[in-house]
């Protein structure tokens, strides 16, 4: 794989990416790696001293690492949140509003199609982690949102 699509201006992390099992269980890495099937909310107690989480998609219909991304989120995680695997451009957008910020996919993307998946909706619908005010909030700014 290559250099990771970044939407962050911090230092990429360089430590290699632990098991969430091996992470657990050592108190010297800052860097994890959530498999399918995972509990990501078994990282939340020790979520200050995470870098970086990556989260593997072993197949592009499996959804679960969205979940994640959003559970860390909403916990205060500030950290880089990876997504790996078969990751597709389709799905960078979404990807991004669960919480996502950076991407190394098994096969490259076109930063092209990137950029166009990221503008291709100008609105949104539901709240999610990116701070987007959804265009039903927009109409009626009296009602809460978030």
């Amino acid at each position: 794989m290559g250099d990771p699509l970044r939407f962050r201006d911090d230092q990429a992390p360089e430590e290699s990416a632990v098991s969430l099992d091996a992470f657990l269980g050592q108190s010297n890495a800052s860097t994890v790696r959530i498999e399918a099937g995972d509990d990501v909310r078994l990282l939340l107690p020790e979520i200050d001293r995470v870098q970086l989480v990556e989260i593997d998609f072993p197949r592009f219909r499996d959804g679960r690492g969205f979940s994640s991304a959003r559970i860390l989120r909403e916990a205060g995680y500030k950290g880089e949140i990876r997504a790996t695997g078969d990751v597709l451009v389709d799905l960078v957008f979404f990807m991004r509003r669960c919480g996502f910020d950076s991407f190394e996919p098994d096969v490259p993307l076109n930063p092209a199609d990137v950029e166009a998946a990221l503008n291709r909706y100008p609105e949104v619908y539901q709240d999610a982690t990116d701070g987007r005010v959804p265009i039903w909030a927009k109409r009626h700014p009296h009602e809460q949102h978030g």
